[in-house]
């Protein structure tokens, strides 16, 4: 006697089967693992969530109110005074400005020099080079603050001192972007690269039209990264610049604290105008860093 095993089924579309059913226990195993993970991010979420939602709900409370007990997450009678008496004290325009000119300028710059720097660092051979690496790692071993007096007297003796000039200057090399870049262009094939070489294609060619174009999602998320640091930089505009007329938004925020007391509703009015534009530079940049092709042009 022989047995035909029972023919799969199939649809009518002809040369295709009707997929099994997932098994319920494997869809409950994998849901019963990502509790755990799901939970702790929710948790997180809230540890950093909560205070910035403390912080922006608490700029609409009248300065009577912050202090008062209990105390209460929503504002009770919300009010914008504080926004608008932090924007008529300081002037906010001529901060935004200058700030907005430094952000862009240092970016632009901090991009194209870190590029290049990275491009030379991971595709070429040179004791000098390796050497030049080791360098700008180590001033990531140093705290800021010890670095500041060289480079004050650096600036100054260029001429640069109370200018926006001066500020820029500094920003246009920094460890962590030549870093990104060289760990980038590594993992890059050196076929590639030798590719268009045999076809005729010049250095400056090769890395205008092949390697820069392969590392935008690179260069995105160090221009986010280099305007929040360049518009979040207290210390270094404070030393450099005397002229209100020139000021910073951040040190604009300083101003707004007063030598014997503070008026809160006042400064967090103005704080939380400095956040938007960083707010809106990461909502229209973001997308482009998601959706990138951050594979393109790398090893399997």
């Amino acid at each position: 006697m022989t047995t035909t095993d029972t023919p799969r089924k199939v649809d009518s579309t002809p040369g295709r089967a009707v997929p099994r059913k997932r098994s319920g226990s494997a869809a409950g195993g994998g849901l019963r693992r990502a509790i755990p993970a799901t939970t702790l991010l929710w948790v997180l979420a809230a540890l950093y969530g909560v205070p910035v939602l403390w912080f922006v709900l608490s700029s609409f409370k009248p300065a009577g109110d912050l202090f008062s007990l209990p105390l209460t997450l929503f504002p009770t009678n919300p009010t914008v005074s504080g926004y608008e008496a932090a924007w008529d004290s300081a002037n906010f325009s001529q901060y935004f400005i200058n700030t907005a000119i430094v952000c862009v300028i240092a970016t632009i710059l901090t991009v194209g020099v870190s590029c290049c720097t990275g491009y030379a660092l991971a595709k070429y051979d040179n004791k000098w080079l390796k050497a030049f690496f080791v360098g700008i790692l180590a001033t990531t071993m140093l705290p800021g603050e010890v670095m500041l007096a060289p480079l004050f007297l650096v600036v100054r003796d260029l001429g640069l001192y109370n200018s926006l000039a001066g500020i820029i200057l500094p920003a246009l090399l920094t460890a962590t972007g030549c870093f990104m870049f060289r760990q980038f262009f590594l993992t890059v094939p050196d076929e590639l690269i030798e590719a268009a070489r045999i076809d005729g294609a010049r250095e400056l060619s090769i890395f205008l039209r092949i390697m820069v174009p392969i590392s935008r999602p690179i260069m995105l998320t160090l221009a986010i990264l280099s305007f929040q640091w360049r518009w979040n930089d207290y210390i270094w505009p404070l030393l450099m610049l005397n002229d209100p007329e020139k000021f910073t938004v951040q040190i604009g925020i300083q101003s707004l604290v007063g030598a014997q007391n503070i008026n809160w509703s006042v400064l967090l009015g103005g704080s939380v105008i400095s956040m938007v534009p960083l707010i809106v530079v990461f909502l229209v940049f973001q997308r482009y860093v998601m959706n990138a092709d951050i594979n393109a042009g790398l090893k399997d």
